[in-house]
């Protein structure tokens, strides 16, 4: 048997290209359920796994597509049976293992979620990794005590997918919601999904000496990092917390100081998808599909193909891709 898959390949002089090809089924890694995939979807690191970049594809060649939902076709394990609809994130498949952008995956049985009855497979990867990640910033939130009535809540990089989803979720459970977006075309997009205010990313994005700033986020799901995010915490309220996603604008931070933590009781939380627990996964899938309005979903979807990628990975490194790309692997 063979499959449709995008392959990333290496020559001998470094250049990395990716192509559509079809491949025999003896190609499939090692592992315990074969997925006949539905849908995949765009995150940052596939732009990064398509075009060689970040040291994340080591061996090729490679099949990127770091998540993907779909129906198990084979199983060698006894919690899955032939006919379930799966998904799956994370676990550095796309990266190190092949994942998603193919119409066939094989998998450990370990690394699978059931999805929710309520939700479809394109549902699932308009979802996604990104708004896998935003329910369970939101979760973390509420874990460290962030309600409705303790005031604003901020979301950075709000036009983005991670962003995108948790000014959706974060609207529909009753929060009051503050989306930076460093494009203003995106504006009517953002209070579509439920933003009360949207705030230019200029006003956030340069450095500032000062040790503290006016209190005004109760809680904040940050995509951005960088200075951006020491900007964030010197303004939040005393006892807020920060769900800390991303780092489009670098890893460090470095116009920060403690003091937010000494004086306010400011919590940085750190929000890891990858490696999550299987129960974890399974209970922030249960309340995607209980709280996520799946009309602002549908609203956040832009649907391509498996050979729009390579176009695609260039969009998403220069920060121009707005919303959920889901992939019909199939279409």
């Amino acid at each position: 048997m063979t499959f449709q898959a995008l392959l990333v390949e290496k020559a001998a002089d470094g250049a990395v290209t990716a192509s559509i090809q079809t491949l025999d089924d003896t190609r499939l890694p090692d592992g315990d359920v074969t997925i006949a995939v539905e849908y995949s979807t765009l995150n940052y690191k596939d732009g990064l796994c398509i075009n060689g970049k970040g040291g994340l594809v080591r061996t090729f060649p490679h099949v990127p597509g770091v998540d993907f939902a779909g129906t198990v076709e084979v199983s060698d394990d006894p919690r899955y049976r032939p006919g379930d609809r799966v998904v799956l994130t994370g676990w550095r498949v796309g990266e190190v293992w092949w994942g998603g952008y193919a119409t066939r995956a094989k998998v450990k049985a370990d690394w699978l979620v059931p999805l929710p009855e309520e939700l479809s497979t394109r549902q699932a990867m308009a979802i996604g990794t990104a708004g896998l990640t935003s329910m369970m910033s939101v979760i973390a939130l509420e874990k460290a005590g962030l309600s409705p009535l303790k005031g604003e809540v901020l979301v950075t990089g709000a036009a983005g997918g991670v962003g995108s989803v948790a000014v959706a979720l974060l609207a529909r459970l009753g929060y009051s919601v503050a989306a930076i977006t460093g494009r203003p075309e995106t504006a009517g997009y953002l209070r579509d999904l439920g933003a009360e205010t949207i705030i230019d990313r200029a006003e956030l994005a340069e450095p500032n000496s000062k040790p503290l700033e006016s209190e005004r986020w109760a809680g904040a799901v940050d995509a951005v990092g960088g200075d951006m995010l020491a900007r964030v915490l010197k303004q939040m309220k005393y006892d807020g917390a920060v769900a800390s996603v991303g780092l489009a604008a670098g890893a460090g931070v470095p116009s920060f100081t403690v003091i937010p933590f000494l004086l306010r009781g400011v919590s940085l939380l750190g929000i890891d998808s990858v490696n999550r627990p299987y129960d974890q996964r399974v209970d922030a899938w249960n309340r995607i599909a209980a709280d996520l309005p799946m009309d602002k979903l549908e609203a956040m979807v832009v649907e391509h193909r498996l050979s729009d990628l390579p176009n695609l990975a260039n969009q998403i490194l220069e920060g121009k891709v707005k919303g959920r790309v889901v992939v019909d692997v199939n279409a």
